[in-house]
């Protein structure tokens, strides 16, 4: 497509075996259709304790567009953030590891490329549980009443972000939990860059297991948000 000629592409992954070849086969297929000038993709193994990086590992040997990052456990935003910091091209995009978005539609984000410098996704339909829906719903309550945030679904995990908004918003430094794509977005609104946003459909996790909603990771995100609210209050 036009308006974005080269795109790094990351996946943060932790214990994800049963997902991340499938999920990278199929984001490699979508790319080469897509005929851009250059792309790469890069394998965020957050310490998984299965064999997600020597699959990630197997699955870089035999192709060279694709780099494995290893790293001990540092949750989400650690994961994150090690994107970002070796993602080298002008468009940046990533999505979970485990197979719930379709990468097949990064086309309605570069569609949206001529008029924002960063896009998020909110998913058309949850295929979540009943404490995921019911904590997003009190997450983005949270960041509405916090920093005023009036845009749903802030957490979801299939975004694109123009690698100059990375280079000019303070640097990230949420960890563990969702606050990391809030405190991306915020950022990016506060330094003037534009956002839109894009509907994509959310499939049921076929294996593996989340971690979004375990309490500890909650009370991390959490206490990211006040910190992050305390600085620039």
């Amino acid at each position: 497509m036009e308006n974005v000629s080269e795109l790094s592409v990351f996946f943060p992954a932790y214990n994800e075996e049963g997902n991340i070849e499938a999920t990278v086969r199929k984001a490699i297929k979508v790319l080469e259709d897509l005929k851009l000038q250059k792309y790469e993709v890069i394998i965020i193994d957050d310490g998984s304790r299965d064999d997600t990086g020597k699959i990630a590992d197997e699955l870089a040997h035999k192709n060279d567009k694709i780099k494995v990052i290893h790293q001990q456990n540092g949750g989400y935003g650690c994961a994150l953030r090690a994107g970002f910091n070796n993602a080298k091209l002008d468009w940046i995009t990533y999505t979970d590891a485990d197979g719930q978005f379709d990468f097949s539609e990064v086309t309605k984000f570069i569609e949206k490329t001529a008029e924002a410098d960063i896009i998020y996704s909110y998913k058309i339909k949850r295929n979540d549980n009943f404490f995921r829906v019911l904590a997003a719903k009190g997450w983005g309550l949270a960041l509405f009443l916090f920093f005023g945030l009036k845009v749903w679904d802030v957490d979801t995990g299939f975004k694109m972000v123009n690698k100059k908004v990375l280079e000019k918003i303070p640097p990230l430094v949420s960890t563990r939990g969702g606050m990391i794509n809030a405190e991306l977005v915020i950022k990016a609104q506060r330094a003037g860059f534009k956002v839109a946003r894009v509907a994509v459909h959310h499939y049921p996790r076929l294996t593996g297991q989340s971690t979004g909603v375990n309490p500890r990771v909650v009370l991390k995100s959490f206490l990211d948000l006040l910190k992050l609210w305390w600085k620039i209050r």
